[in-house]
């Protein structure tokens, strides 16, 4: 004749060790769901605006801007174009390279000119970007 012995009964302490790993790994499951499920495969959308400020230090004309990727990928090389049009005429250009944008990122940077850009017309726009 087999003699079972019976198992003690689980410890307060083991109810509650094995309570918390089991809400940890809740968690866990929980946001790598939510992160699949709200993953965004569209391509990047760029959007550049420059704000109202323009500075102007010896001589020269500070014209901020700040640039956003709204899209759900990552940009590379991303050129952003400014032209000074006085009088329908581009008078002056610049340009600004931002290596990545990750998606929903801001960066912010400045143009600098020699014209007053409130002379004239300024069109701040992005060129291009690469995939990574």
């Amino acid at each position: 004749m087999t003699q079972t012995e019976e198992k003690p009964p689980r410890s307060l302490a083991e109810i509650v060790t094995f309570g918390i790993a089991l809400f940890i790994l809740a968690i866990i499951i929980g946001l790598v769901g939510y992160i699949w499920l709200n993953e965004d495969d569209k391509p990047p959308m760029l959007s550049v605006s420059k704000k109202q400020i323009v500075r102007e230090v010896n001589g020269q004309f500070y014209v901020p801007f700040e640039i956003v990727n709204d899209g759900g990928e990552t940009a590379e090389s991303v050129q952003v174009v400014a032209e000074l049009e006085i009088g329908g005429k581009v008078v002056e250009t610049a340009e600004q390279q931002i290596d990545f944008l990750s998606s929903s990122e801001k960066e912010e940077g400045a143009f600098i000119f020699t014209k007053n850009p409130r002379q004239g017309k300024l069109i701040v726009r992005v060129a291009s970007y690469k995939s990574p």
